[in-house]
């Protein structure tokens, strides 16, 4: 944190260890969906103004630099938009500032002599949960409704469609 002048602390919190835990996490229950809404946080910071960072860590082992630019990696930022939102309708103060702690395992040393050696890349982020609300309305809309038609360039609609042939 130091080292990328990042002036905050770990976050204390009674149910942290909660929060952290597959499959029970930070809980809110979505009442116009009807939804219960989970995500598993790797790691909250509290700034001097006590609002909360939400910290997600990635690792990886990759040539070149880490970043969050690939269109998959869109996946991580609404990842930690949930996590934010999550923790705005527990009644915390969140600032839209997360950060992934992106550790690159070193390919560029000699030998691996049985330990891996990490370099270590804070990516800022600036979260917008403003989408949430109502994807979690068309979930349910689509839910109670007709199902869509198969898209054709869906992987899992073919994998679907291929199974049902097989069974069938």
């Amino acid at each position: 944190m130091k080292e990328y002048g990042i002036d905050a602390v770990p976050f204390a919190h009674v149910e942290m260890s909660e929060w952290r835990e597959n499959f029970i996490g930070v809980e809110y229950l979505h009442e116009k969906s009807n939804f219960i809404v989970t995500g598993a946080v790797d790691d909250v910071w509290q700034n001097d103004a006590k609002e909360l960072h939400v910290v997600d860590y990635k690792a990886t082992s990759k040539d070149g630099e880490v970043s969050l630019d690939a269109e998959w990696q869109e996946g991580y930022k609404n990842q930690m938009e949930v996590y934010q939102w999550l923790l705005r309708h527990r009644g915390f103060m969140v600032s839209d500032l997360g950060y992934f702690v992106y550790v690159n395992g070193r390919r560029d040393l000699a030998a691996f002599d049985g330990k891996l050696e990490f370099s270590v890349k804070i990516i800022p982020y600036k979260g917008d949960d403003s989408w949430i609300d109502g994807a979690l309305m068309d979930v349910k809309k689509c839910l109670l409704g007709d199902l869509p038609e198969a898209a054709k360039t869906c992987e899992y609609c073919t994998y679907r469609k291929l199974a049902q042939e097989i069974e069938g």
